[in-house]
């Protein structure tokens, strides 16, 4: 987060003082002793100017309500841990941000749980590898990100890891899916890194040009997806096809929900969520 809070290197360093002496409770333990922060300084051996920045930068947290501080200790179970169960369960998770659309609230809420199922699966995948044993192989993991250009322009994917998602997570069984109506905003890096991309029309050029970005006959589909139908229509291209297609989805009716539930339909809700918890 040194970026979006404009942190100088040497509060950066203070942070990691911080977290060497104090473990865990690094954070509460420098908001809570604002005013005794030359003494602080003392105590881990940092200059107290940059405590003092890194102070008044991390104040900034408290503004969001959804922060809350664990009077449990680290060993207490966190809504993160819970979000790991689920998905190592097969449920799917939705992070909805409502009234909050600050860049800051994104990457903070983003780097804690993308960094958290990074190290998860990596650790779950080297189990695996190890044991060979079939309980043991890791639920595979699609992570989608609506909105992408909040996470992924190119300021914003050099403070995630989403990007080292893109590249090397497959083979740790998590993959990652971006959506976005306008992917010129999306870093470039990112986007090469995709290897299937379903395309809906796209009128700008700055736009086209991006989504097409590493892809053969760049000039042909830029004229496919010029002239494609607002509604119900795309292009399919990349490693999931040998060639690119166009592709027309279908219509969200009650024979769609019959079909794809799976008997979901004839349920009540309250069956449901009986059956999920």
């Amino acid at each position: 987060m040194q970026d979006e809070l404009n942190l100088h290197s040497t509060a950066v360093e203070v942070a990691y003082l911080l977290s060497a002496r104090y473990k865990h409770d690094w954070l509460n333990v420098l908001l809570e002793r604002g005013t005794e922060l030359k003494e602080l300084a003392q105590n881990i051996g940092a200059h107290p100017e940059s405590l003092s920045a890194l102070y008044r930068k991390l104040k900034r947290l408290e503004r969001f309500n959804f922060l809350k501080k664990d009077e449990s200790g680290p060993h207490h179970f966190s809504v993160i841990d819970q979000m790991i169960e689920y998905l190592s369960r097969g449920i799917s998770i939705i992070v909805e941000f409502g009234n909050y659309t600050s860049s800051l609230a994104y990457l903070l809420v983003a780097n804690i749980i993308s960094r958290r199922i990074y190290h998860e699966y990596m650790e779950k995948t080297e189990n695996f590898l190890a044991t060979q044993q079939r309980k043991d192989e890791p639920v595979k993991l699609m992570i989608c990100i609506e909105e992408a250009h909040k996470f992924l322009n190119s300021q914003a994917a050099r403070q995630t890891i989403f990007g080292v998602i893109a590249r090397e997570m497959r083979k740790y069984y998590v993959s990652l899916l971006v959506i976005d109506q306008r992917p010129s905003g999306i870093d470039q890096e990112v986007l090469s890194q995709i290897g299937t991309k379903i395309i809906a029309q796209l009128h700008d050029e700055k736009d086209i040009q991006a989504v097409l970005v590493g892809t053969n006959n760049a000039s042909y589909l830029r004229t496919i997806v010029g002239s494609l139908d607002s509604k119900q229509q795309a292009v399919l291209l990349g490693h999931a096809v040998p060639m690119p297609v166009v592709i027309q989805t279908r219509s969200y009716d009650e024979i769609f929900y019959q079909q794809m539930g799976g008997g979901l339909a004839t349920k009540s809700i309250e069956q449901l969520v009986n059956e999920i918890f």
